[in-house]
């Protein structure tokens, strides 16, 4: 028995340095609840999702309503899985009540770490207001460095999302040391991936008939400026604290983007028509609607500048002589907020995919099918395992498309 004993602590250990092969030679052939639950462990940690969920899953009951810990602690490593494989509809409401477990018999660890799985699909799906909450709850000094580079990248995640640059710098520099502390590949790597994102091109700047590529930092500082930002990643229209959204009116806002590219010339009114309304050929209903729209434009910017008509068509006049620029995607694409997730490298199933963007699975599915006919995503599996993946788009991060406020939301 001290043998048997022994070999679990083996894999134990195996598991918290990251090797997962070594953990598995040492309990493959066991069916007990530990070594079930450290082979469910090593295969998350080998990449096999699904075999892994129902290791976890025989182990909790093996261990049963007798050993509330080791169930607790099943139902963590399978949220870990469920979170890490984007399957968001994992209900939530278990990993709490593991949650409390842990912390009633005195587990802060593992407890801890149930915390920041909460924080992380949180950030996930956008809700960094609540994530940050939760994330205050903790201190990273009291865990070993693995929990503590988690906790980091948290950190740098939300930081990222809020387009606080300095704030995640400063993050993954403390991720970086813990995770070389737990000398544990897979976190460096992971720390390595999220610091590419502040050096990757996240927008491109259209002002004045100019275009280039900005940084995260660069639209950090772009948005703090004292110019007029028409957000194309948010569909939005903004001067530092003043936002007007309008991200349910898409033909206002393909009107004023058209404004602001022309920005300080006019547009014509035929072009105005094309951009908005898609119209080939014009007649007087066209013109009469297009007065009309530019009207509810011209009422909701009055904040911000006003529209004037010229010989031409109208042209967009910024108050106290303000700069207009124009704040693109990286690569315009349809279905971008959705392509958005996909280019984490992760597969995600459209379930997930409609609960991260507040939409409909019907909305999403539309968006999928369209984007798998152009070949710019793939899935795999069938009925509810489907799952879809794309690859990242090279030399450009979608950071800016995904569900979070920017300053001043």
């Amino acid at each position: 028995m001290d043998s048997l004993d022994s070999l679990i602590t083996a894999a134990a250990r195996a598991l918290s340095a990251g090797d997962p092969l070594g953990a598995l030679k040492r309990v493959a052939l066991r069916d007990d609840a530990p070594a079930l639950a450290l082979r469910g462990i090593a295969m998350a940690q080998l990449g096999d999702f699904a075999r892994a969920k129902e290791l976890l899953r025989n182990a909790a009951r093996a261990f049963g309503p007798k050993e509330p810990v080791a169930r607790a602690r099943c139902i963590v490593a399978e949220a870990e899985i469920a979170f890490a494989s984007r399957d968001l509809g994992w209900p939530a409401r278990m990993l709490d009540a593991a949650r409390l477990t842990l912390e009633a018999h005195g587990d802060r660890l593992n407890a801890g770490f149930a915390r920041y799985l909460e924080v992380r699909r949180l950030l996930l799906i956008g809700h960094l207001d609540e994530a940050g909450r939760l994330l205050a709850d903790l201190d990273p000094s009291l865990f070993p460095p693995a929990s503590r580079t988690f906790h980091e990248l948290v950190v740098a995640g939300i930081a990222m999302r809020r387009l606080r640059t300095k704030e995640a710098r400063a993050a993954l520099a403390r991720a970086e040391r813990a995770a070389h502390q737990a000398g544990i590949p897979a976190l460096m790597a992971e720390v390595e991936s999220a610091s590419r994102v502040l050096n990757t091109p996240a927008a491109r700047l259209l002002a004045r008939g100019d275009e280039r590529l900005l940084l995260l930092e660069d639209v950090e500082e772009l948005l703090a400026s004292k110019d007029i930002v028409v957000d194309a990643c948010r569909n939005l229209v903004r001067h530092a604290n003043n936002v007007v959204s309008l991200a349910s009116r898409p033909v206002l806002f393909a009107l004023v983007r058209a404004l602001a590219e022309a920005w300080p010339g006019d547009v014509a009114r035929d072009l105005l028509l094309a951009r908005a309304f898609g119209a080939r050929f014009t007649d007087e209903s066209h013109r009469a609607r297009l007065r009309v729209e530019i009207g509810r434009l011209r009422r909701m910017l009055r904040s911000l500048g006003d529209i004037s008509a010229t010989k031409r068509g109208f042209a967009l006049v910024p108050r106290r002589g303000r700069e207009v620029v124009v704040l693109a995607r990286p690569v315009e694409e349809e279905h971008g907020d959705v392509l958005a997730f996909l280019t984490d490298g992760e597969s995600w199933s459209s379930s997930a995919l409609a609960l991260a963007l507040g939409t409909s699975q019907r909305t999403v599915q539309r968006a999928l099918d369209s984007l798998a006919a152009e070949g710019k995503v793939q899935s795999f599996g069938r009925a509810r395992s489907r799952r879809w993946i794309t690859p990242p788009v090279p030399g450009f991060t979608t950071i800016l498309l995904l569900p979070a406020p920017l300053p001043g939301d």
